[in-house]
């Protein structure tokens, strides 16, 4: 939330300068309130566990947020039961028509097929086309950044040599990015992913900037000047055991897997988890509800697209 302050309070050009949301009281006393909608595209199989870190996130805030759950249809779900999808989700079909102050894209296990070949990317070219018109700021995360990117700017993904598995430490690339604000220099994120996008294919367009970044994990955050458009690389919104339930998911499927980097005391299996993302990660999602959806978003919905 944005501090309040008199209106000719000294301290208010400082704040300004050191990118510090202000409001003052005569804008306070004439703003009107209305409750955020949120839409979250959910393409990740898991999508109870799914839908409940990113509600967890989204609701530690002190706005109101209204969510509301969208699926593909033309992708059949197989870890979620139809009688799910049918009780809290909606369609596009059934979406389309409204607005929304923000959207979440999810991460996909389908990040080693050619985008073209994933069944359902007809229908998210759809729903990334229509978010230009009609959400104010969207947010993707792992493979939706990368579909994000390359439908929106052309960036294409790269294949690894192994899986990007673990939680690495990242610095902030700009230190005065508003979506970091709080962030230490160096602060961990989860990664679990076989493709990366290139620093140089992202600086080479116009618009684009780099927010943050790691030295083993590569680009994490990625923004265009609008902030319309947000990427997110890694999985700030997985629990304490979401990346040991895949681990030993992949383990015991005699999948090439290795122990999550920095993530055991000791790369030892057998201890307890090190949780050093969650921080970081209530910091992202109310930073970006606060600046880049409740701060610019119009209070007339039906406005957003006209701004």
């Amino acid at each position: 939330m944005p501090i309040q302050i008199p209106n000719d309070l000294p301290a208010a050009e400082t704040l300004k300068q050191e990118n510090i949301f202000v409001m003052k009281a005569t804008r306070a006393t004439t703003q009107d309130i209305r409750p955020l909608e949120i839409v979250v595209l959910n393409l990740m199989p898991t999508k109870i566990v799914t839908e409940t870190q990113l509600s967890r996130l989204l609701g530690n805030t002190p706005l109101q947020v209204n969510l509301e759950l969208m699926h593909t249809t033309s992708h059949k779900a197989k870890n979620v039961s139809q009688e799910h999808l049918l009780t809290f989700y909606k369609s596009f079909e059934e979406l389309k028509h409204r607005k929304f102050d923000g959207m979440v894209i999810t991460g996909a296990p389908v990040e080693q097929m050619p985008f073209e070949e994933v069944d359902y990317w007809p229908e998210l070219c759809e729903i990334m086309e229509w978010s230009k018109t009609h959400v104010h700021s969207t947010f993707h995360i792992c493979w939706g950044a990368q579909a994000g990117l390359y439908y929106h700017y052309g960036v294409g993904k790269h294949d690894l040599p192994q899986k990007l598995f673990g939680v690495y430490p990242h610095k902030r690339d700009y230190k005065r990015s508003i979506l970091l604000r709080g962030f230490d220099d160096e602060f961990y994120a989860p990664h679990s992913r076989h493709t990366t996008v290139l620093r140089e294919d992202i600086e080479a367009i116009p618009g684009l900037k780099i927010l943050a970044s790691s030295e083993e994990a590569g680009v994490y955050a990625v923004m265009n000047k609008e902030g319309q458009h947000i990427f997110i690389t890694g999985h700030a919104e997985y629990d304490p055991l979401t990346l040991e339930t895949e681990y030993l998911r992949d383990k015991k499927l005699g999948k090439p897997i290795s122990v999550p980097a920095h993530y055991y005391p000791d790369d030892d299996e057998t201890r307890e988890p090190i949780v050093r993302w969650r921080g970081h990660a209530n910091l992202l999602f109310s930073n970006w509800l606060n600046y880049f959806v409740y701060q610019t978003t119009p209070y007339d919905i039906m406005s957003i697209g006209k701004e």
